[in-house]
């Protein structure tokens, strides 16, 4: 039965993180300076790594996939999160809010199995290093990415299309800042259980099988580090895996985090938490980490400076 005060939405109403006027303007210089340090970051590192010879090889073409996802993820929710902290009119259409939600599921799930195929390149440089480049051929390298933006499309339609098939909601007032899926179901009139047997199957197949890759192809690159003769070439081999292993830490703790606190009880501040994490902190912090961390990229950067230092002279 539908329930007499249900009806139809045209548009939602994104409550955002905070309804204390005293913090607007804080968060909006704050998640303003996170978003321009995201876009110069990961627009810079695909510049750096397009510009740079000696970072065309397959990690960085991975990396640089990885800066646009990132780029991607940022812009699909901060501008929109940023406009809703000034203004009073904190509506999003119907249409806007499920295009959103697309974007966003398909930017995740695409760094989701990005990360894994980073992970697969990682095992075959180090395990080996001599059929590296035969291996990793251009062309698997572009079906792999091609494979990621792929399912990372047909996962996030599969959530659209179930979406879509509600018909009526309780009230259009999101306690989010972004349309995601948990506080749009939570205005459901109709029987949302396969939405929720989706949101909850999708996810977690995606989450097992990128984690089973990952630990296995680290698992065959421990193995393979600890049978390394010198300490040299062990310190190298583990400092090429210390960027990825350390945005795959980050990312997926995040991730199990938020899905071990939903599965103990619903929190809808600890949920905003969580999403401003995954959505707005980490795509600035990839880049980061691949920047600081990573000698090939600090070397590259430091060759491209000096030569545009010596061409402006």
């Amino acid at each position: 039965m539908v329930e007499k005060n249900c009806t139809t939405v045209t548009e939602f109403i994104l409550l955002g993180l905070s309804d204390v006027p005293e913090l607007r303007i804080f968060l909006f210089l704050l998640f303003l300076l996170i978003y321009v340090v995201t876009v110069l970051a990961n627009l810079g590192m695909i510049a750096l790594i397009q510009v740079s010879s000696r970072l065309h090889t397959p990690m960085y073409f991975f990396l640089s996939h990885l800066s646009f996802v990132d780029f991607c993820y940022s812009s699909v929710i901060v501008p929109k999160m940023l406009a809703n902290i000034l203004t009073k009119d904190k509506a999003i259409s119907f249409l806007g809010c499920m295009l959103q939600f697309y974007l966003f599921c398909t930017c995740a799930v695409t760094e989701v199995i990005l990360l894994a195929v980073m992970a697969y390149d990682r095992f075959v440089a180090i395990c080996n290093p001599l059929l590296y480049m035969v291996i990793m051929s251009q062309k698997l390298r572009m079906e792999l990415v091609s494979c990621c933006y792929l399912c990372g499309s047909v996962c996030s339609l599969i959530h659209l299309c179930l979406a879509l098939e509600i018909s009526s909601y309780k009230s259009n007032v999101v306690d989010h800042f972004f349309c995601d899926l948990p506080p749009v179901f939570s205005l459901a009139c109709s029987d949302i259980s396969i939405n929720e047997l989706m949101a909850l199957i999708v996810p977690t197949i995606n989450e097992v099988v990128t984690i089973m890759i990952i630990f296995i192809s680290y698992l065959v690159i421990l193995i393979t580090i600890l049978r390394m003769r010198t300490a040299e070439g062990r310190h190298r081999a583990l400092s090429t895996c210390a960027s990825h292993l350390t945005a795959i830490i980050i990312f997926h703790g995040t991730i199990l985090f938020t899905y071990c606190r939903s599965s103990l009880g619903n929190s809808r501040d600890a949920d905003k938490v969580s999403s401003v994490f995954y959505t707005v902190v980490i795509p600035m912090l990839n880049p980061l980490i691949y920047s600081l961390r990573n000698k090939d990229v600090k070397e590259a950067l430091k060759k491209v400076m000096e030569s545009k230092l010596i061409s402006e002279k």
